[in-house]
């Protein structure tokens, strides 16, 4: 009876560090905040995670966030992750939080991205020096507006993506003026509207994004960034000024997360860590909402329906 009890004794003491492995390892029940911003891409992409997370048992709940003051929301635990960080227009604010530390780079996504100023081809019909900026600036009058006066107009993004699309226009002493679009939607409304009369026009573009199957464009190439030529006035042709410089031709898409998610969510950090796109996929997410109409969840449902040998894998 001794040698029985010695042994189920050691039985048991062995069993109890895995026991308490489980119990330390498994996912929180309280909800994994996920945030949405006021592009399609991000909103799609957010609701798709949401519900694969779902799928694996997590509560998740939405909460509209502003993309730039997002990384210190992450940073402070208030939002558990951000899956579109954008090098070209995110990566300052993104660095910042990095810095004061509680948030971690998740790793990249596949796609490659690209965010700039950007024109039609029927634009380069009427301003054939293009894509050169100085071609651009040459062909400013083609962009006038009564509110611009005898200055071309620039149609930037929304305010709050911060493009620096007013100190770009000042640090190489272009006859633009900078206008901001309400809204991506906005973005679209105006180019479909110069698209009926083939006038020429020139806004804020990204990649990936639906419209660049819709409208064939090209960027226009600024002097090449480099390295701190949003911090440094000696980088770039301008050495009084920053922003003298293009985005990056070949930007990162990366995600973050709040550092304590791994040890609060272990199961859902690991699928974030999975979760990998392609510009393809990402366009797809947009065109869902912003050409089939699609409200964003139902988009989600949609995309995850079409797409099991995709995200099946970051779950396994």
């Amino acid at each position: 009876m001794k040698t029985m009890t010695t042994a189920l004794t050691a039985g048991v003491l062995a069993l109890a560090p895995l026991s308490a492995f489980a119990d330390s390892h498994a996912d929180s029940s309280d909800p994994i905040v996920i945030p949405i911003h006021n592009w399609s891409s991000q909103i799609v992409m957010s609701n798709v995670v949401g519900q694969i997370l779902e799928t694996q048992g997590a509560i998740v709940e939405y909460v509209t966030t502003d993309s730039q003051a997002v990384y210190e929301s992450v940073r402070l635990g208030d939002v558990a992750m951000e899956l579109e960080v954008w090098e070209g227009a995110f990566g300052a604010s993104f660095r910042a939080a990095m810095e004061k530390g509680g948030i971690v780079d998740v790793g990249d996504h596949n796609a490659v991205t690209r965010e700039d100023w950007w024109y039609p081809m029927w634009t380069k019909d009427a301003c054939p020096g293009l894509p050169s900026w100085e071609a651009l600036n040459d062909c400013a009058a083609l962009f006038a507006t009564p509110e611009t006066g005898d200055k071309g107009r620039y149609l930037d993004g929304p305010v709050d993506w911060l493009k620096h699309g007013q100190e770009r226009v000042e640090s190489l002493d272009m006859d633009f003026v900078v206008v901001n679009a309400g809204s991506a939607a906005a973005l679209w409304a105006e180019l479909g509207a110069a698209e009926a009369e083939k006038k020429p026009i020139v806004v804020f573009n990204w990649t990936p994004n639906f419209a660049e199957a819709v409208w064939p464009g090209e960027f226009v190439e600024f002097p090449t960034w480099e390295d701190g030529c949003d911090t440094d006035p000696s980088v770039g042709p301008n050495p009084d000024a920053l922003f003298d410089c293009g985005n990056p031709a070949t930007g990162y898409l990366k995600k973050a997360a709040w550092d304590g998610m791994e040890d609060k969510w272990p199961a859902a950090f690991a699928t974030l860590e999975a979760v990998s796109f392609t510009n393809p996929q990402i366009a797809e997410m947009a065109k869902l909402v912003d050409i089939d109409e699609l409200e964003p969840k139902e988009a989600a449902e949609v995309w995850l329906e079409a797409n099991p040998g995709v995200w099946e894998t970051w779950v396994k």
